[in-house]
């Protein structure tokens, strides 16, 4: 299904032509521009990347303005190809008003972004849109539904030490309207739905003994707790993948790099291998200054960006190639921002040398797609994005792999 899927763009010019049709005389010539028109704009929808997707963080911002125009001529001056956009954000607020009819999702839409002509600009540069769901990460909905979150013993809704409010996993009213949501941006036009917070808040086996909450399907389960945990992220996924298909979208999900490093994530209910035999990409936040001193052997991670990622991908690659046809296209997160909360001697300044080495790493490995983050998307420039891996330590990296299959059979 990959990059074949068509979105369909004909509910919006239907409507407007019904409604035409109910005050002015049918005009067949007028009708029959518009539906070549529109069958055009069908055809010459934005394919999937050949080369695969190579992309910026994109905030809802952003999209409007000269910083809009700034970040797209990035993207043609480079071999960059695509763009996440949030629609979801990380409080919960919906960025463009998808004019759903949904009363829940219409309370928390700010309308900051006009999706038409969004996508129009996009798809003029050739630009693959992917929309950002930020999804159990949401104070707003949190705080609409406290019945469809973690509740305090005195009745309010449960918020992490930093502050963030969550709401419930296990809720299929939280499903359904993300969903919504998602097939919303699809329809409108975005080619892929990425998950980002598709997990249980960090950390949350150390508090939910006190805390409220419904878990739905799972309540007489003999399951563990951190098995329910993991079930329902994976069975929201599955679900998601399956309603969307319709409306011509793939789906992606964010997840922390250790999740690869371990067989499960006990508290947040992350399993990388069952997140990624149901999506169509996964995206791993591999970030240097993400991995804690000692990790992968550095005593300071963020000041090794080729070893941090190609030490990282040993793990990742050798789990997804034991998943077979249900392997997902491996999308890691890159760094494109300087760590200085790291403190003196931890951190290194990422420049065009230091967000190269992490490509360079990938492409080591095999891996041709990647997307970059920086909370105020200002990119590096300069930087090469298509190195030429380094064919002995890619066959070497290869055999490695070989030798591992060959050894579990």
């Amino acid at each position: 299904m990959k990059g074949k899927w068509v979105i369909s763009t004909l509910v919006a010019s239907t409507l407007l032509m019904t409604a035409c049709s109910n005050s002015e005389p049918k005009d067949d010539k007028k009708d029959s521009e518009d539906k070549q028109s529109e069958q055009s704009s069908k055809n010459s929808e934005v394919k999937y990347p050949k080369d695969g997707v190579k992309g910026i963080y994109v905030s809802a911002n952003s999209t409007n303005g000269e910083k809009f125009k700034e970040l797209t001529k990035f993207i043609e001056d480079t071999d960059l190809n695509a763009m996440v956009i949030d629609v979801k954000d990380d409080t919960g607020n919906i960025t463009i008003n998808f004019n759903t009819g949904d009363k829940e999702i219409d309370k928390h839409t700010l309308d900051i972004v006009d999706a038409k002509p969004l996508l129009n600009k996009m798809k003029s540069k050739n630009i693959y849109p992917i929309a950002r769901i930020v999804t159990f990460k949401d104070k707003h909905l949190a705080e609409s539904h406290p019945e469809w979150s973690f509740k305090n013993a005195d009745g309010t809704v449960w918020e992490s030490d930093g502050g963030d409010k969550f709401v419930n996993p296990f809720k299929k009213e939280v499903w359904d309207y993300n969903i919504n949501i998602s097939k919303a941006a699809a329809d409108a036009g975005f080619k892929d739905i990425q998950y980002d917070y598709v997990r249980f808040p960090e950390a949350f086996e150390n508090v939910e003994s006190s805390l409220s909450y419904d878990k739905g399907d799972y309540k007489n389960s003999k399951l563990s707790d951190v098995d329910q945990r993991v079930d329902t992220i994976t069975q929201f996924l599955k679900t998601a993948r399956k309603e969307l298909k319709p409306h011509g979208a793939e789906i992606s999900a964010d997840v922390f790099g250790y999740s690869a490093m371990v067989e499960e994530a006990p508290g947040i209910g992350q399993s990388f291998p069952k997140i990624a035999e149901n999506t169509d990409a996964i995206s791993s936040m591999i970030y240097p200054s993400h991995w804690s001193p000692g990790d992968f052997g550095f005593d300071t991670p963020d000041k090794e960006p080729y070893g941090a990622v190609d030490k990282y991908l040993e793990k990742e690659t050798s789990v997804l190639n034991q998943l077979g046809d249900k392997k997902p296209k491996s999308r890691p997160w890159l760094q494109d921002f300087t760590a200085q909360y790291l403190g003196e001697g931890n951190y290194q300044v990422y420049d065009s040398q230091a967000v190269e080495d992490q490509v360079r790493a990938l492409k080591d490995h095999g891996i041709n797609e990647f997307l970059l983050w920086n909370a105020a998307n200002d990119y590096t420039e300069g930087v090469d994005y298509t190195p030429k891996a380094n064919k002995e330590k890619l066959d070497e990296n290869k055999k490695e792999l070989k030798k591992e299959a060959q050894e579990e059979e």
